[in-house]
């Protein structure tokens, strides 16, 4: 089970940059669902998985536009805000066609749902007992909670500090976190691992540490690399892989995610 934010994602493919006050021709458009939990959940079920994603889209059409998207990718989505009219976050985003690198600008769906937060749906403690892992990108505060609360192997997708962290990490197994996540290693939590982009992972684990090789590629789309990471992961610990070696199956997964441009083309490769 994957509970966190779905987004839309309008990707562009550009030749360069846009400078200040310039406008440009994109080479090429794609529009998919995205978010952290959302990749993640496509990951995991275009892996073989039974992934169900519980986060807050709305009945807005672009919030139509991303469930159905997501269930054409053999996703189940458990939509917390069913009534809500709001759009769901929109993230615009450019790609360099020449090394793959990418910009993106976005909303926390904190600030997002402010007004109408995602409430726990009545049949989440179901969900959980019957996931084998639950991973939560903290997005909606609320869900995350109590999820983690309800008893099954957590993992986290630590992407960056959130506040609701301070409450979560009690709850957390394994701790899969960003470079730019402050102080990883000290977490307090059994497993904890900081990705680097292209550079090896390093993971501590109950008195051991290690690090973990990411395979060489010639990188063409680095956008949804870490989520495609841990998808792979949380795949590899339901299928009975050790922490080192759902980091390695994870490593292998996200640098095959880079090596294809597109939000969704790679997934053929899978």
């Amino acid at each position: 089970m994957f509970v966190g934010i779905a987004t839309v994602d309008v990707v562009h493919r550009l030749e360069r940059l846009v400078g200040p006050n310039e406008k440009v021709t994109a080479l090429g458009q794609e529009i998919s669902a995205g978010g952290p939990a959302a990749n993640a959940a496509v990951t995991f079920a275009r892996l073989g998985g039974d992934a169900t994603l519980v986060t807050a889209l709305g009945r807005h059409p672009l919030a139509r536009y991303a469930a159905a998207e997501l269930a054409q990718h053999g996703v189940t989505v458990h939509d917390a805000a069913p009534d809500v009219s709001l759009p769901p976050p929109v993230s615009a985003i450019q790609v360099l066609d020449a090394t793959g690198d990418r910009q993106v600008s976005s909303i926390n769906a904190g600030a997002h749902w402010a007004a109408n937060p995602a409430e726990p749906p009545a049949d989440l403690s179901v969900l959980v007992r019957d996931a084998d892992v639950v991973l939560v990108d903290g997005h909606h505060p609320r869900l995350a909670l109590a999820a983690a609360r309800a008893g099954a192997t957590v993992v986290l997708d630590g992407g960056s500090w959130k506040p609701v962290l301070t409450e979560l990490l009690p709850y957390v197994d394994y701790a899969v976190c960003s470079a730019v996540f402050p102080d990883a290693e000290s977490l307090d939590v059994p497993h904890v691992a900081v990705t680097r982009g292209p550079d090896p992972v390093s993971w501590w684990s109950e008195g051991r540490s290690g690090q973990v090789p990411v395979p060489s590629v010639d990188v063409r789309d680095t956008l949804g690399a870490g989520d495609a990471f841990h998808g792979a992961f949380a795949y590899a610990l339901t299928r009975g892989a050790s922490f080192e070696e759902a980091l390695e199956h994870g490593a292998r997964i996200a640098a095959l995610r880079c090596s294809v441009a597109g939000p969704r083309a790679w997934l053929e490769q899978l």
